[in-house]
């Protein structure tokens, strides 16, 4: 990651990278082109493990993640996170892609931007100012509707947690866009989601 924009403070300088704990069982993605490319096939032949006769099903999930990817780095991604944890033959569907934003409102807008995600969002869309150990920050969470099971025409949501985190000394924002479909596991997952944020660290000089 890296920050050359104007501070948007004095008295110091913007941090040049950034670290988080993520539980065992979650997989990285970085989204530098080659780097993506080959981390997603050693994804792909790491979950199809001695399995030689699924060329169809390796292809269509290599190319969900690929425009996975590529949604991301559209909209201005780093890294994305995958779940892999196992709850029993299940594996939890999760998920964290970190957007950086260059240009956001100041570190004393927070509330200001707090209320605008809200009035604007799903309904029943929270948001609030936070204090993370890494500074202030807006959390925000949501559920929308993104469409129906084609067999059972079960309506299917996503559950998404968002935090917005200025970057000190910066103008730019680290977006951590968390998300699951499973309505059943939501409210575990989002404290998860909570501890993962709360363990972010900004890296290098700022003061």
């Amino acid at each position: 990651m890296t920050t050359s924009q104007e501070p948007r403070e004095t008295g110091g300088e913007a941090p040049d990278d950034y670290r988080l704990l993520l539980p065992e069982g979650w997989y990285r993605i970085p989204l530098e082109p080659e780097r993506c490319v080959r981390s997603i096939d050693a994804l792909v032949e790491r979950q199809y493990k001695g399995v030689d006769d699924a060329p169809h099903v390796k292809k269509q999930m290599r190319d969900q993640l690929l425009d996975q990817a590529d949604k991301a780095v559209q909209n201005g991604g780093i890294e994305i996170y995958l779940s892999l944890q196992q709850a029993g033959p299940i594996t939890v569907p999760a998920s964290l892609v970190i957007t950086f934003i260059a240009n956001g409102p100041a570190a004393t807008e927070l509330e200001s931007v707090a209320a605008d995600i809200q009035r604007s969002g799903s309904a029943g869309t929270q948001a609030a100012k936070v204090e993370l150990p890494s500074g202030p920050g807006v959390r925000a969470r949501s559920r929308v509707e993104v469409g129906r099971d084609e067999k059972t025409g079960e309506v299917l949501h996503s559950n998404a947690l968002d935090y917005y985190l200025p970057i000190p000394h910066s103008p730019a924002f680290l977006l951590l866009s968390f998300s699951t479909p499973l309505d059943v596991l939501a409210e575990a997952l989002m404290g998860l989601f909570d501890a993962i944020a709360a363990s972010f660290t900004w890296q290098g000089a700022f003061s």
